[in-house]
């Protein structure tokens, strides 16, 4: 048998265990029609549930530019998960896209597009069509990605098992979330887009916010450490990176501010061509995995 021809054998197999195929599918909510990419692990034993990684894009960007900033598909085959790449909205389709998430960012935030009812309906969708186990779901995001994915272990608490945003933020009005949820931030120090410091925004997307200043990247954790209740925290400062980790009983919270990352993914492809370079300090991506893959609801 060729190598194409096991490929493709393989891609069968697995469309026939899952009952569904990878690749881009819609979702019909309301009066609009949202957009997600599903990519499926290389391997499944059968009548296994696996985990669920949602990847938000940052504003402006797509399924696609997610996929290629953060390489969590290979990670994802390779581990044994399925990854599902939910698209934002905007004027138009396919591209330019952004989150709801009330003080940023741009179409989404102008016209109050219902994200987390997205993200919500999304859930039962997947659950539905793939052996996803429900206790172990969960959202990272990028920038407005990221500030999206706190509001959804925010307002979606009972759903996700841990959240990872990466250069993102949280602006001090969000109410307490209902449920505790294990979360993992990681900043860069030389970010200008979203400034580490807080208040505020920077860069290209400044103008894409409502004017509201952010809070300090800091103060992610301690929204998290609050809501879960949990114990006093240990700081660890080494030349790559500064590292804040609590427990909460069976949860916990970490926060890793990366010295010479700016805007971008560590570890990973730049946003765009104008975007910032990576810090190659750490790889994101297999730093969350190995997060997500130490809690479960």
């Amino acid at each position: 048998m060729t190598r194409i021809a096991a490929l493709l054998l393989s891609l069968l197999t697995l469309s026939s265990a899952f009952g569904a195929e990878a690749g881009r599918h819609t979702l019909a909510l309301g009066d609009s029609t949202r957009s997600y990419v599903v990519r499926l692990p290389d391997h499944l034993k059968p009548g296994a549930r696996v985990p669920l990684v949602l990847v938000l894009h940052g504003g402006g960007g797509n399924a696609a530019n997610a996929e290629q900033m953060t390489g969590f598909t290979a990670k994802g085959r390779k581990e044994g998960f399925i990854v599902v790449y939910p698209e934002g909205s905007g004027r138009l389709r396919d591209k330019l896209l952004t989150w709801n998430v009330r003080h940023c960012c741009g179409y989404a935030m102008k016209n109050d597009v219902d994200d987390v009812g997205f993200i919500d309906a999304l859930l039962d969708e997947l659950i539905a069509r793939y052996p996803v186990d429900p206790s172990r779901v969960y959202a990272t995001g990028m920038s407005n990605g990221g500030m999206m994915t706190h509001r959804l272990g925010i307002e979606l608490s009972q759903r996700f098992a841990a959240i990872a945003p990466v250069v993102g933020t949280i602006f001090g009005d969000e109410r307490p979330a209902s449920a505790p949820v294990s979360a993992l931030m990681i900043n860069g120090a030389l970010d200008e887009n979203v400034p580490p410091a807080g208040g505020a925004p920077g860069g290209r997307g400044q103008h894409a916010w409502d004017g509201t200043p952010a809070k300090s990247a800091l103060a992610q954790f301690d929204y998290w450490s609050d809501v879960n209740r949990c114990g006093r925290a240990d700081r660890n400062d080494n030349r790559k990176w500064t590292h804040w980790r609590t427990a909460c009983g069976k949860d916990a919270v970490e926060f890793y501010l990366v010295k010479d990352n700016g805007h971008a993914w560590p570890g990973g492809e730049p946003g765009s061509k104008r975007g910032d370079e990576p810090s190659d300090a750490m790889n994101a991506t297999d730093v969350i995995w190995k997060f997500f893959a130490a809690h479960s609801k």
